[in-house]
């Protein structure tokens, strides 16, 4: 379900490291506080511990939250670390992280805003 979460129109990503023990009002408290951004919009919110193989993630559906929790099997999520920010994602950035990859990939192609032709 996570893998393919689509109902959102943007996704931030919690850098650094949050206390997994966290529920709903803690999570949303952080976004709030922290982060100085709105829980209850139509965004999707990823939470990651000191041990990477496992990630919350917080979203408004309108009439109530919804916490979804996944822990990998084998494996560990390339979660950045660098910074303690909501870092905002696009969904192709979303997708490598779920698949297990970076969401800075080097050599991807990256996408243009405006091509200047003289």
């Amino acid at each position: 379900m996570l893998n393919d979460f689509c109902g959102a129109k943007k996704v931030y990503l919690a850098c650094g490291y949050t206390d997994m023990r966290r529920g709903i009002d803690g999570l949303a408290t952080i976004v709030e506080q922290q982060f100085q951004l709105d829980p209850c919009t139509d965004t999707l919110f990823l939470f990651c511990g000191r041990r990477t193989d496992r990630i919350k993630a917080l979203y408004w559906e309108g009439d109530g939250f919804l916490l979804l929790y996944k822990r990998l099997e084998k494996g560990r999520f390339q979660w950045p670390r660098n910074e303690n920010e909501a870092l905002s994602i696009t969904p192709q950035q979303y997708r490598w992280l779920m698949e297990g990859l970076s969401i800075q990939q080097p050599k991807a192609n990256r996408k243009i805003d405006k091509i200047n032709f003289g």
